[in-house]
């Protein structure tokens, strides 16, 4: 099928990469690491960071090298340049884990979209 005005297909792979990278879902490194990340808050927010949607993706690979990509609820967040660190703090001590890179990024931008429902109930959006 395409589209009349265009010709192009209307189904089938979009172009271009994910705007956010696919985790390591099925590593078994990955809940341990959810839950030690789940301990570190957004010091304004009362809900843990994973729950806000702030960690975009928690890639493992075979040598057991974790990379944290994040962002942060706005740039000029006041905790910027700390939560990486609190991130690759409450990461690191995991038993298996020999190293953590934590990446912020600002694309896409973080929205109240990708909150998990415990957070917006938590929140009072529900």
């Amino acid at each position: 099928m395409t589209d009349s005005n265009t010709n192009a297909p209307t189904d089938g792979p979009m172009e271009g990469a994910p705007l956010i990278a696919p985790s390591s879902v099925d590593h078994p490194l990955h809940e341990p690491i959810v839950e030690a990340i789940r301990t570190v808050y957004d010091p304004e927010i009362p809900v843990n960071i994973y729950d806000l949607g702030l960690v975009y993706t928690v890639d493992i690979n075979t040598e057991n090298e974790v990379k944290v990509i994040m962002t942060l609820t706005a740039p000029g967040c006041p905790v910027a340049g700390e939560m990486p660190g609190w991130v690759a703090d409450a990461v690191e001590p995991l038993p298996g884990v020999k190293q953590v890179d934590v990446e912020l990024t600002w694309e896409p931008p973080w929205g109240m979209d990708m909150m998990s429902d415990e957070a917006r109930l938590e929140l009072g959006f529900m």
